[in-house]
């Protein structure tokens, strides 16, 4: 399974990643949400792990230009924010096709069944 995670906290990034390839995952990273659109564009990636909270463009953002070109279909995208969401902004992107939102700091048991659902 090939990954992407973006997410501009380099630490959180590189913990992710050493962990999903102890788990058998490939994993690549993103350190900004624009580099991620454009590697998603690019590459055929199974999941996206995407930060919603990040400067100048944002994980929202990365999530709009999916789901108007219609890529966001074809890719699990699973977001995780140190941020409480209110009902009507997991509403909203769940109806664009997340398929997942986890808190930080993420409970890695629950990234693993989120990625093997």
């Amino acid at each position: 399974m090939k990954i992407l995670l973006i997410d501009d906290n380099i630490e959180t990034s590189s913990m992710l990643s050493r962990f999903l390839g102890l788990k058998g995952y490939h994993c690549s990273i993103s350190n900004d949400g624009k580099n991620g659109l454009a590697l998603i564009n690019s590459n055929n990636f199974d999941v996206v792990l995407l930060d919603l909270a990040m400067p100048e463009f944002s994980g929202q953002d990365v999530i709009e230009h999916l789901y108007q070109n219609g890529k966001i279909k074809n890719t699990k995208i699973i977001v995780f924010t140190a941020s409480s969401l209110k009902e009507d902004e997991v509403k909203n992107l769940m109806d664009m096709g997340v398929y997942s939102i986890l808190q930080k700091p993420i409970e890695l048991h629950l990234l693993i069944e989120a990625l093997c659902v």
